[in-house]
């Protein structure tokens, strides 16, 4: 059942990545970025299939060494036979400017350019190097992300404002210094790609850092200074829940304002870790906001003492797990179906109400309860299952729910789904 979120974005350009609109009228943007090396064409359009099947809009990839930039085009091919259409942005650095320019396959094939001004040349280079990405993008109609990093500032700029602020009657302190100076380095790389000839509209702006609090306040600061569209992030946020908590944190405070028009969950996976990790958790992100819907989300009670089994935890994860693989599929034949709630919950104190609350919801007996499993549907009881295959046709009760009301030309909230289906299912106690 859900709720939409009342949040006013700020008001900005739309940047088109391929076909991905990035800006204020449009979605929030999920993002995601391979850990491949770009050089193992095979590798890197695998994970990036993986990572657009999971549902990131929009892939980075690193294009660092000649080996990468002459595999980028033999990527976008083997992505097209897949019939994945995800537009990727060329991560460049140092040598971005020559990649560029002696890689055009490349050059053409990216959807989009990121460019980090404090790591592509020095001193004079810097100008010249800079203005020859900007050319190409021109040339080769791509937008591109200036992306500033506190770990990599223009080091020439930064002692600059150091001894500008030195002389200040009130100086800033060091951390608002370091703040500003992103800020500067990230608007004054726009105006300039805008000189060199880029129109604003191909423009978007990040400045990221691994603090929470740093993040926010940069943020909003660079909202209130620019109309291009913002891409957030924390640079490294971490590993576990560390990583999932620190990006919670800043991103959703600043969404709540309505700062934000494409998002990247910088984790670190854990070993053997799928990297759709970070997808998931940006989809999540937006849909308990309520900024956007994935998928179906599954509330579950966390346990207690009336809860002893662990019955209703694993018929929650393989419930959430069902629906997460099932949305590929689902997206396209059932408009709408991710916004739907299904509730899994495990003794009577709140289970029958929070299940009732849920498009479905099913509440599991605690400890010592009558060993029965009353299913909601649109908040009425239509059966009471019991046996051994709970989970099973629990599943069934979804799947057929899905049909009925998610199909093209189907309507919400009809009969609810026949009891008969379910009350010759053996009995036997679930504790």
């Amino acid at each position: 059942m859900g709720k939409s979120s009342n949040i006013v974005r700020r008001t900005t350009k739309t940047v088109m990545i391929g076909h991905v609109p990035v800006g204020s009228e449009s979605p929030v943007v999920v993002q995601s970025m391979t850990n491949t090396d770009t050089a193992d064409a095979e590798g890197t359009a695998q994970q990036i299939f993986e990572l657009w099947k999971a549902g990131s809009e929009v892939v980075r990839i690193t294009v660092n060494s000649p080996e990468a930039a002459a595999q980028v085009a033999n990527i976008r091919r083997k992505l097209d036979a897949m019939g994945c259409d995800v537009p990727l942005v060329g991560d460049f650095h140092y040598n971005g400017h020559k990649l560029l320019a002696q890689y055009p396959d490349c050059a053409e094939a990216l959807a989009k350019y990121r460019i980090n001004p404090g790591n592509v040349g020095k001193g004079s280079r810097r100008d010249e190097q800079f203005a020859a990405m900007i050319e190409a993008a021109i040339k080769y109609n791509k937008p591109v992300r200036i992306g500033v990093n506190w770990g990599s500032l223009d080091q020439e700029k930064m002692a600059r404002m150091m001894d500008e602020n030195g002389k200040r009657a009130e100086p800033l302190s060091a951390d608002a210094l370091m703040r500003e100076a992103l800020i500067q380095s990230a608007l004054e790389s726009a105006e300039q790609a805008i000189n060199i000839g880029l129109p604003a509209d191909r423009i978007i702006i990040s400045c990221k850092v691994s603090d929470v609090q740093d993040l926010v306040t940069v943020y909003r600061d660079l909202g209130s200074r620019c109309d291009y569209p913002l891409h957030l992030g924390l640079t490294e946020a971490g590993i576990g829940s560390k990583g999932i908590v620190a990006s919670t944190a800043a991103l959703s405070l600043l969404m709540q304002e309505g700062i934000g028009d494409t998002i990247r969950i910088s984790l670190t996976p854990e070993p053997g870790e799928s990297r759709t990790t970070e997808v998931i958790v940006a989809q999540e992100i937006l849909q308990v906001m309520g900024i956007r819907s994935f998928t179906p989300l599954v509330t579950a009670c966390p346990g207690c003492g009336r809860t002893t089994s662990t019955y209703f935890q694993e018929l929650a994860q393989k419930i959430q797990r069902y629906l997460r693989e099932q949305m590929p599929v689902w997206r396209s034949q059932y408009p709408g179906v991710e916004t739907m709630s299904v509730a899994v919950m495990g003794c009577v104190v709140n289970g029958p109400g929070e299940s009732k609350l849920a498009n479905i919801g099913i509440s599991l007996p605690g400890t010592g309860e009558t060993p029965v499993a009353p299913v909601f549907v649109d908040g009425e009881k239509t059966v009471t299952l019991k046996g051994e295959a709970i989970a099973e046709d629990f599943q069934m009760i979804v799947e057929e729910y899905v049909r009925q009301n998610y199909a093209v030309g189907g309507k919400l909230h009809q009969q609810p789904v026949a009891q008969k289906e379910y009350k010759t299912i053996p009995l036997k106690a679930v504790s």
